[in-house]
């Protein structure tokens, strides 16, 4: 088998999002590039596969020429859909990854996916595709999609100034109730084979062999076909499941909170005449008691205010007796000093006109006497 080396350029553009092709355009022409992958990767282990996108914000390549085939497979999950297709920067972007491949004896190849209008000249398609012939390098185009006018004439120069040897294939793909792959299974960008220039693909895909390839001539192909088809068909008949199951799982969502909604809507409304009366009863009840309480507090607070006030009549009266008291002990402290003092003044009369021989037995017994005296004044003054 030929040693290729291969970029596929994928139309993302807003042209992609139609349904014209089933289950849209994108969709379509992302199990087209499965198989491609498979097939190549299959028919040859050293050949390489790289894709890029030439819509969006610029032409960004998805993955580098490699031989990977799950590497290749996974780069197409989460592609975004957005802005025009730009085909000469795409077919630029992919000659410059081609010609830093890691193996220089592949050869080149390069396979576009034009689903969107091009808004090229002629002239400027046909300089881009003579300099894809000076470095050697193949294109294939696969139109479908959007018809304008002069579309095919100008993807038809194209290919006719890159090919070289019959190297170069244009296929036109009208739409159609087949899938877009098993239109291509059988047209030379799968086989390789056939003169090259434009070819119109039939829309109901007839062939005698399945996916177009003839077992007994090539039975790796055939085999790699069939893998990459029954790949696929695996992940749609998963992507479909899941989404059945989420669908039903939001239907039993809403059902089970409806549910919910009655429920609680029978549990308020649905309250008997008995417990009603027990209701207002218990009602009642509470309230009675909140009146005895409310009574018995106000009694004890006036036996508390009538104590407070007896107590308070009796501290006084005792106030007043022990006034009266510290009265009579101070009367009796005035006359007991009196009395004092007239007996210290006459015992000194006394002292001087006695014998002077018995003064100090005087101030003695004046001492003693003094002393008896603040003795007698301390218990009677102070009990």
């Amino acid at each position: 088998m030929v040693l290729e080396a291969t970029i596929i350029c994928i139309d993302n553009s807003e042209w992609m999002r139609n349904g014209d092709y089933f289950p849209n355009r994108f969709q379509a022409q992302a199990d087209v590039v499965n198989l491609i992958c498979g097939a190549k990767t299959q028919s040859n282990p050293e050949n390489t596969v790289g894709v890029l996108t030439m819509a969006g914000e610029g032409v960004r390549v998805l993955v580098t020429p490699t031989s990977d085939l799950g590497k290749i497979l996974a780069c197409m999950h989460g592609l975004e859909i957005g802005s025009e297709m730009n085909l000469a920067a795409g077919i630029q972007v992919a000659q410059l990854a081609l010609k830093h491949r890691q193996n220089k004896k592949q050869q080149q190849r390069i396979i576009v996916f034009a689903g969107g209008p091009v808004k090229y000249d002629k002239k400027v398609l046909e300089m881009i595709g003579r300099k894809l012939k000076k470095n050697s390098v193949a294109l294939d185009v696969v139109n479908f999609g959007e018809e304008d006018k002069g579309k095919a004439e100008k993807l038809e120069a194209l290919v006719a100034a890159v090919n070289n040897n019959d190297s170069s294939h244009v296929v036109h793909v009208p739409p159609g109730p087949s899938a877009l792959s098993d239109v291509l299974i059988s047209t030379p960008i799968f086989t390789g084979d056939g003169q090259g220039g434009s070819s119109f693909a039939a829309a109901g895909g007839v062939s005698g062999f399945e996916f177009g390839v003839d077992p007994n001539l090539d039975p790796e192909l055939a085999l790699a076909l069939r893998v990459s088809m029954e790949e696929e068909r695996a992940k749609q008949e998963a992507a479909a499941k899941k989404a059945a199951e989420e669908a039903a799982k939001q239907e039993s969502g809403e059902h089970s909170a409806s549910k919910d909604v009655t429920i609680s809507e029978n549990a308020n409304t649905g309250m008997t005449e008995p417990e009603n009366k027990t209701k207002d009863q218990m009602d009642d009840e509470n309230a009675l008691l909140r009146q005895a309480l409310a009574m018995s507090m106000g009694d004890s607070s006036s036996a508390v205010a009538t104590r407070d006030t007896e107590m308070s009549e009796a501290a006084t009266d005792d106030h007043d007796l022990q006034l009266g008291e510290n009265l009579c002990l101070l009367a009796k402290f005035h006359f007991l000093t009196c009395v004092l003092f007239s007996f210290v003044f006459s015992l000194s009369s006394l002292t001087i006109r006695s014998d002077v021989v018995h003064y100090p037995l005087c101030l003695y017994l004046c001492s003693i006497l003094l002393m008896l005296l603040v003795i007698f004044l301390q218990y009677c003054c102070f009990p």
